[in-house]
């Protein structure tokens, strides 16, 4: 439901937001009242029927701290009062090989795992550093996007991203004891097999054999989640993270 006109608007800001769960987080939250503040490497495309789009979205490339750097100054200038109450950091990428295949240990470059991490574990902890003003005046909340594959090998998932994974699972923890003795919660989601557009082929016997629900989970399961962790009703929640898969995990 839309906040109340009496309340202030809250604010989110939201890396990778074009699909997937991005997408649906932004749906979540515009539809509870929220401005939501994207930020992708890409220009904010016209035929996305977002009305708010192109004045509250922001072009970064994550992989370069320099750029990071000053989408967090700009993303500062816009802030209303200077209050953010939600951080959730989304954006990650999976590299393949050449003819789609896994990526383990071995092969893969030391330029990809640079630009893994850049991506999936510096720029969180980049953009919730340079922020964190604005989220200790309303003590709000960053959500950390890991997944199911920080914490066992995963047939799709190549090494780089995985262990970026598991890298901000514990960074999350280190997070939520730094931030919230200013008042800022910090947690993590881990999804399991969502139905989104980069499931890789194969995805229908892990749900078969792996998960006891037998279904892929949902973008939308997935951002009602992030969105109780960024309001009230998770507000004694910090440190934690939260397994999205439908029990895969066990």
């Amino acid at each position: 439901m839309p906040n109340s006109s009496n309340l202030p608007r809250r604010t989110l800001l939201l890396t990778g937001a074009s699909r997937g769960i991005g997408h649906a987080t932004v749906i979540r939250f515009s539809s509870a009242g929220w401005r939501v503040i994207t930020c992708s490497r890409h220009a904010f495309p016209e035929e996305c029927p977002w009305d708010a789009g192109p004045e509250d979205h922001i072009q970064v490339d994550l992989a370069d701290p320099e750029d990071t750097l000053r989408a967090v100054a700009e993303i500062r200038k816009r802030l209303e009062g200077g209050e953010l109450h939600a951080l959730v950091n989304n954006a990650a990428i999976s590299p393949k090989g050449p003819d789609g295949s896994r990526l383990g240990s071995v092969d893969t470059d030391l330029d990809t795992w640079n630009h893994v991490f850049r991506v999936n574990f510096f720029a969180p902890i980049m953009l919730a550093r340079g922020l964190i003003q604005e989220l200790k005046k309303v003590k709000g909340s960053v959500v950390n996007v890991t997944s199911i594959a920080g914490s066992r090998v995963h047939p799709f998932a190549g090494a780089a991203y995985a262990t970026s994974k598991a890298a901000l699972a514990a960074l999350t923890r280190e997070m939520a004891s730094d931030f919230g003795r200013v008042g800022v919660r910090v947690n993590s989601i881990a999804p399991g097999e969502i139905d989104t557009s980069i499931l890789s082929p194969g995805t229908e016997k892990i749900v078969a054999e792996q998960i006891p629900m037998h279904r892929l989970g949902t973008p939308d399961e997935v951002a009602k989640i992030i969105y109780v962790l960024c309001t009230e009703t998770g507000s004694y929640v910090n440190g934690a993270e939260i397994h999205i898969n439908g029990g895969q995990h066990v």
